[in-house]
């Protein structure tokens, strides 16, 4: 079989598949549970470099391999669901709905803008020098994991027609902030500590919309 086959990219794989339940999810209306899935893919990337980099001894191609793998996946889970769950939200409304699918379309397409840009660049530097990147350009597509579940608890304890827009505005600004080259350091233990506690909120916000 074509490809690399080993424990680095099984977390990846896990991803990918949950991402893809969750826009089956969205596209038979069931919102809560896609955005269940995003979170749960958000979790799997936080720690498949980590998974990755405990293999001291890839090849080349492995690495070039699983970074191409990754930016891949991360579209699916971070760019298409996302945008799926925003036209799963638009309601009967024709602005909204056309307005969202548009969003969607932008959505998606600057992540892969983004990632396509991020994979060239990572090349290239790990082509010069060696040791882990310290920061990025441009807000990482994996942010979309807490993004969106927080537009979403938002846009819920907004009332209409206020809380229908609320996704759809964070649709188009993480769009936006996928392709603008500002810098972003890459989390650290505290970091990591601070998202997996909004994670956990968000969960925790999620079953209580879900139970009232």
């Amino acid at each position: 079989m074509i490809g690399f086959y080993n424990y680095t990219v099984i977390l990846t794989y896990v991803s990918l598949i949950v991402s893809s339940l969750g826009i089956c999810f969205a596209g038979v209306g069931k919102p809560y549970h896609a955005i269940f899935c995003l979170i749960i893919s958000g979790i799997c990337d936080m720690f498949d470099g980590k998974i990755a980099r405990t293999r001291k001894h890839s090849t080349p191609a492995e690495k070039r391999f699983g970074i191409q793998l990754d930016s891949l996946c991360d579209l699916v889970c971070f760019g298409v669901l996302p945008a799926m769950i925003g036209v799963n939200l638009a309601g009967a409304s024709p602005l909204l709905t056309y307005a969202v699918w548009v969003l969607g379309a932008l959505l998606i397409l600057c992540a892969l803008i983004r990632l396509a840009y991020f994979n060239v660049t990572e090349e290239m530097r790990q082509d010069t020098v060696s040791g882990r990147r310290t920061s990025f350009e441009g807000l990482p597509v994996t942010s979309a994991a807490i993004i969106f579940p927080f537009a979403f608890i938002v846009s819920l304890l907004c009332p209409a027609p206020v809380g229908e827009w609320i996704y759809p505005a964070f649709m188009l600004t993480t769009a936006v902030c996928f392709i603008t080259p500002f810098k972003v350091s890459k989390p650290h233990k505290k970091g990591i500590i601070i998202m997996s506690a909004i994670g956990l909120a968000e969960i925790a916000g999620l079953i209580f919309l879900m139970l009232r």
